[in-house]
């Protein structure tokens, strides 16, 4: 079982241990996840070092207005792209929780950036939608999507849930879907099929039930899987079979 994005920098200063201790409850692959130009640089750094990880890079949208250089930002993290281990573009995408309308075009800016970029490298785009379901479709739209986009800690309803399967997208789903109070994405991981289904921690945050309050790891991962084959009412073994199957679809061979 991976977990399809994971922070390890933010986690603490045992990546090591983090990794061994993923590997014993059987989450065996992680992705780790870039923010900025410099965590995006140790991310490909840690995938050099452990061939159980491989590497995303990106500008996080609510970092996006606040740079004072976005073009050279993006270079850097286009340059990044082009390593080996680096598997996908992310996380990107448009967040109107934390940005108000005044960095909203940067943001926008900087989402087709890293989109060309998931493109010109054939990765996977790696999305962060926060109170933005519409737009980041609409963005995608008009920019033409990447052959493989990944809905990052997935966040909306049914309806938003079926609009992105229908367009080829995989679903990451974390701890929230263990939550009892997110009912609309507890609601949309039962339309979703096993084959459009990924799985993350997005640690050391969104810590599954019973652990809310600690700070998260890859090895919670089992948690959160255990409530999607309840919800999807799908055999446990064939969730994990599945997910793992996506993964390596959308993020090819971890040894590679």
């Amino acid at each position: 079982m991976p977990d399809s994005h994971t922070h390890l920098d933010i986690v603490g200063s045992d990546p090591g241990g983090q990794i061994a201790a993923a590997a014993a409850v059987g989450v065996d692959r992680l992705v780790q996840v870039g923010v900025d130009v410099d965590s995006s640089r140790w991310s490909v750094e840690l995938a050099e070092q452990h061939a159980s990880v491989v590497a995303a890079v990106a500008l996080h949208p609510n970092d996006a207005p606040r740079l004072a250089d976005l073009d050279e930002a993006l270079r850097q993290i286009e340059a990044l792209a082009a390593h080996p281990r680096v598997r996908a573009v992310g996380e990107t995408g448009l967040d109107y929780f934390r940005t108000g309308e005044d960095g909203r075009a940067k943001q926008e800016e900087s989402f087709r950036a890293h989109i060309a970029i998931a493109k010109r490298y054939n990765l996977t785009l790696m999305i962060h939608d926060r109170d933005a379901h519409a737009d980041v479709l609409r963005v995608l739209d008009e920019e033409g999507a990447p052959e493989r986009v990944m809905m990052h800690c997935f966040s909306g309803d049914r309806e938003f849930a079926l609009d992105c399967v229908k367009r080829g997208f995989l679903l990451s789903f974390a701890g929230t879907v263990t939550f009892t109070n997110t009912r609309a994405v507890r609601e949309a991981a039962t339309v979703t099929p096993l084959e459009s289904m990924l799985v993350e921690t997005d640690a050391p945050f969104l810590t599954p039930t019973p652990y809310r309050g600690r700070p998260n790891g890859p090895y919670l991962i089992p948690l959160t899987v255990r409530a999607l084959a309840d919800l999807t009412g799908a055999d446990l073994a064939e969730v994990c079979a599945a997910i793992s199957a996506n993964a390596e679809r959308f993020f090819g061979p971890w040894s590679a």
